[in-house]
């Protein structure tokens, strides 16, 4: 079955741009949706630069709609329930913003939390929208510009083991290095509980 590469692009837009403006970041992480577009541009179906075009402009859209809402709904996005589970984190965010300030908004864009709330907080926090462009536009372009090339260079690396050890072989070695994959980031998520 072909798919549209427009469909395509409009699904990876909307993925990166909702983590920010309406925090499904919770739920799928935007990365993912940056790495796997990087794939599907080593597949040939978009050019590297226009996956990279795509996920850039999602991101620093959605951050900005993120910072939007914060600005005007603050108080009401911060007492929603989806955040119970989360009031900890979420006060390591709201710390993190004031002790670092616009860097926060930079580095927030590599913690998915933080990607998805830190938008909102800078919002809420009365952040002055230039400066909070500034570093939105700075991570996004960082942030969308690498894990889409990651996403790139593993596709084709997958391509180059499946020539070289057949695809079965490639099958297996991509199934663990996801399994590893996944390991670290739940005891990542484990330790950073305790």
């Amino acid at each position: 079955m072909n798919t549209s590469p427009l469909l395509i692009g409009c699904i990876v837009f909307a993925l990166v741009f909702a983590e920010d403006a309406i925090f499904v970041g919770f739920v799928i992480p935007g990365e993912t949706a940056a790495v796997v577009g990087g794939v599907i541009a080593s597949r040939g179906i978009f050019p590297l630069w226009l996956m990279i075009a795509i996920v850039v402009t999602a991101a620093i859209t959605g951050d900005t709609v993120g910072y939007e809402i914060g600005k005007h709904f603050g108080p009401r996005v911060m007492a929603l329930k989806i955040l119970d589970k989360r009031r900890a984190q979420l006060q390591r965010a709201e710390d993190f913003l004031k002790d670092k300030g616009g860097l926060a908004v930079f580095l927030g864009r590599f913690t998915a939390f933080f990607r998805a709330v830190m938008p909102a907080l800078a919002g809420l926090s009365r952040m002055p929208y230039r400066r909070f462009a500034f570093w939105n536009f700075s991570g996004g372009i960082v942030w969308g510009s690498l894990f889409v090339t990651l996403g790139f260079v593993a596709g084709n690396s997958y391509e180059e083991v499946a020539r070289t050890v057949g695809r079965g072989a490639a099958a297996v070695v991509a199934v663990v290095a996801v399994a590893i994959l996944v390991v670290w980031q739940v005891r990542k998520h484990k330790t950073r509980k305790v």
